[in-house]
């Protein structure tokens, strides 16, 4: 099987990503920020989230402690198409704590902390903690390793601003990974049933969580260049559509925020070939927690991966 790193060079991901940040552009959305400066209410730590799910994880490890903002949160919203105003800036501007995703998913984020500067400020990156690096797979909150990771480097960062209240973080992500258990026990129940299982998607969003249930994904190629928003070969869209009308694989993961006509076409082959669908995404819903998304993305993939005959 051909490597994540030499399947993404056939289409930087960077290519669909939003490419808004011209120096000008942040030159000027940074002198608005600093006319009017953002300070956390009450005292409490601003923490900003470029990613709601990040958003949530420090909202449970900082408690009343802290104010987050998630900048990208909307269930509508298209990842890669977002642009950046100056409330962004703005939020930046005054966080004590950042935390973003890297490898190359949310690039903006960089260029936006460089034009932000802020002594002190403490920035966390989830593809870092994990030693991950721009042409792998981007959708690290999908790897259960993450958000333990996460969770513990926000714990020490909120410590080493706020000491007084050290010992609450520490309790707090000791819950918070306690909490863990439930999906674990899930991703081991899955993997027990379904390891080797023949599954495919549009998109490698459910990647990280297709390799954790040891699942056998198929048609990667194709999911890069929708990904990356490049044409795909006509022998990969071919070998796509065989799986699905030969029931050469069991399941079709899909990303419910993003389309187009040959996603739509190829979900819509699916269900008329009784191939079960998923639908993932890239935003936590609003309302629930990180392990509420995730439990609710297991289980629909526990029900799928029987196949519509069972």
């Amino acid at each position: 099987m051909l490597s994540f790193s030499l399947l993404i060079s056939q289409g930087k991901y960077e290519a669909k990503c939003m490419k808004v940040l011209l120096a000008a552009s942040v030159a000027c959305l940074c002198a608005l920020a600093t006319l009017t400066p953002v300070h956390a209410a009450d005292a409490k730590i601003a923490v900003v989230a470029a990613e709601n799910f990040y958003g949530d994880v420090a909202q449970q490890i900082g408690g009343e402690q802290v104010a987050v903002t998630s900048i990208m949160s909307s269930p509508d919203q298209d990842p890669h198409l977002f642009e950046v105003s100056p409330s962004v800036v703005r939020q930046l501007a005054g966080a004590q704590i950042v935390i973003y995703n890297g490898a190359d998913y949310d690039p903006w984020m960089e260029k936006l902390l460089a034009a932000t500067p802020k002594s002190g400020r403490g920035v966390i990156v989830a593809a870092e903690l994990l030693h991950r690096k721009p042409g792998d797979n981007p959708h690290l909150w999908y790897d259960p390793a993450t958000m333990p990771a996460v969770a513990s480097a926000l714990a020490a960062a909120l410590s080493a601003v706020d000491r007084s209240h050290a010992a609450d973080y520490t309790a707090r992500l000791k819950s918070f990974l306690a909490s863990l258990a439930p999906l674990n026990e899930k991703i081991a129940s899955i993997r027990g049933k379904y390891a080797g299982v023949p599954v495919t998607a549009t998109e490698p969003v459910f990647g990280y969580m297709a390799d954790a249930l040891k699942l056998k994904m198929r048609n990667e190629r194709l999911q890069l260049a929708i990904m990356n928003d490049t044409e795909p070969s006509a022998r990969d869209v071919a070998a796509f559509e065989r799986d699905l009308k030969q029931h050469r694989v069991r399941v079709l993961f899909y990303n419910k925020q993003t389309s187009n006509t040959l996603v739509q076409h190829l979900v819509d082959l699916a269900r008329a070939s009784g191939v079960s669908v998923v639908g993932v995404t890239e935003t936590c819903p609003p309302g629930v927690t990180y392990q509420e998304w995730m439990q609710n993305q297991l289980d629909a993939t526990d029900r799928a991966l029987p196949g519509p005959a069972s």
